[in-house]
């Protein structure tokens, strides 16, 4: 197993000569498997290798132990140990955070304060990997999150990312060396627990080599991520403006469009989701306006992508709707005439046939959920999506649409419903005419 970690060093470059590394010693049996490797490689690698633990004190006397064990194995291999021990219960409460961020954010804290100038090791797996990818799957976290643990990041290496669990126990088993267990591991209170204890195995039966298969697949995805990041930034700073607005950004490939969306969310203080960016996308191609929170509103109009703080006095006009009538109807600034006419009469307007009008005719602006089977068209469309191929977020709410009981039949600019269409049998038809102020 030296051997292979070996390999792994080189490969991701995680250590020089005269490196000094501080490993994150936890007690169980990964951090105490990289801290006897790294040790036993010292000399091959010409490295300083010391240890840092942190007692939480989540647990009570499991967690004393804990510490009590770590101290004394170093002290056996006369290896450098350091202690931080905090009170992460009171910690979480001062920091607004669940227990689980706050015993993160205090030990990241402290492994930095100690590792300042130095290579700070620690111990996640191929097992880790591989559940932190199924994690990210179910989560829907796109390209970067099925790449899995970074072997590298910053001063932080991962030596043990190839290596199993299971090899890490033999090793453990061969040297004769006892480890910790945290209680909490043994059950399915959290999310990872689960995969872990029932997703991998049943995976581990369809895939013998399940840990070396996602290992290299995170190699693949980690190096196509790295090229679409590259791309991402180039197009980011062709296409920023300002903080809140890229222009442009439409011209692009969605995997750079989509980054870029997920960048200028993420540098506002913006929730991130991939249906979030998805919805976005759509209106950075074809218009539109998305409420994100609150009073913030992202927007995309005439070739920009921007953020924009809209009070509710300014969101939208009132929505307009009232019962259709012969001859002149007043919506927002305009008059639409309306003439009942035979199909012989000549006409100068839009016509459709009047006897295909179901129930009773209404004139309004938009609604939730309108569709419309235009004529011509062999499948019927959302008019949300016709309203932001066609026209800009200003525009939207001044479009005039005559329905019926079945749902809109005409739109204007845009055209009427199949199903009220002008044929051969047609009598009466009703002529549809638009004033603009």
């Amino acid at each position: 197993m030296l051997d292979h970690i070996l390999e792994i060093i080189k490969k991701y470059n995680m250590l020089e000569a005269g490196d000094e590394v501080v490993t994150a010693l936890s007690g169980g049996a990964d951090s105490v498997c990289l801290l006897l490797a790294l040790d036993e490689l010292k000399n091959k690698l010409n490295i300083k290798v010391s240890a840092l633990h942190v007692n939480h004190c989540l647990r009570g006397s499991e967690s004393d132990r804990d510490e009590e064990f770590c101290r004394t194995l170093c002290e056996k291999r006369n290896i450098p140990f350091i202690c931080g021990k905090f009170n992460v219960n009171e910690e979480a409460k001062k920091l607004k955070l669940s227990t689980e961020l706050a015993a993160r954010e205090i030990r990241y804290r402290f492994f930095a304060e100690h590792s300042k100038g130095k290579k700070l090791a620690t111990a996640h797996n191929a097992n880790d990997n591989a559940e932190t990818v199924i994690f990210n799957l179910i989560r829907g976290t796109g390209t970067k999150g099925i790449s899995g643990i970074p072997p590298v990041r910053d001063n932080i290496i991962r030596p043990l990312i190839g290596i199993t669990r299971l090899q890490i126990e033999k090793y453990l088993e061969e040297k004769n060396q006892n480890f910790v267990t945290d209680s909490t591991n043994l059950t399915d209170d959290y999310t990872r627990n689960k995969i872990r204890h029932n997703v991998i195995p049943v995976l581990e039966e369809i895939n013998s080599s399940l840990f070396s298969t996602i290992t290299s697949d995170s190699d693949n995805f980690r190096t196509d991520n790295s090229f679409i990041e590259a791309e991402c930034q180039k197009v980011w700073n062709s296409c920023i403006k300002q903080d809140s607005e890229l222009t442009g950004l439409k011209n692009f490939h969605p995997a750079v469009r989509r980054r870029c969306i997920s960048k200028l969310l993420s540098e506002n203080n913006i929730e991130v989701n991939s249906r979030r960016i998805n919805d976005i996308d759509e209106i950075c191609i074809y218009g539109g306006k998305i409420n994100l929170s609150g009073d913030i509103y992202i927007i995309s109009d005439k070739n920009r992508l921007y953020l924009k703080t809209i009070s509710d006095s300014d969101v939208k006009p009132e929505p307009v709707c009232f019962i259709l009538n012969e001859g002149i109807n007043l919506f927002r600034n305009k008059t639409i005439e309306i003439r009942y006419k035979n199909i012989s009469e000549k006409t100068e307007g839009t016509i459709i046939d009047a006897e295909k009008i179901s129930g009773t005719a209404m004139i309004r602006s938009r609604m939730p959920g309108d569709r419309i089977r235009l004529n011509g068209n062999n499948f019927s469309s959302p008019v949300k999506k016709l309203f932001n191929k066609k026209f800009d977020v200003s525009e939207r709410d001044n479009i005039c649409i005559i329905s019926d009981d079945e749902g809109p039949v005409f739109i204007e600019k845009t055209g009427i419903s199949e199903r009220v269409s002008v044929t051969e049998s047609t009598n009466k038809i009703m002529e549809i005419i638009i004033h603009c102020e």
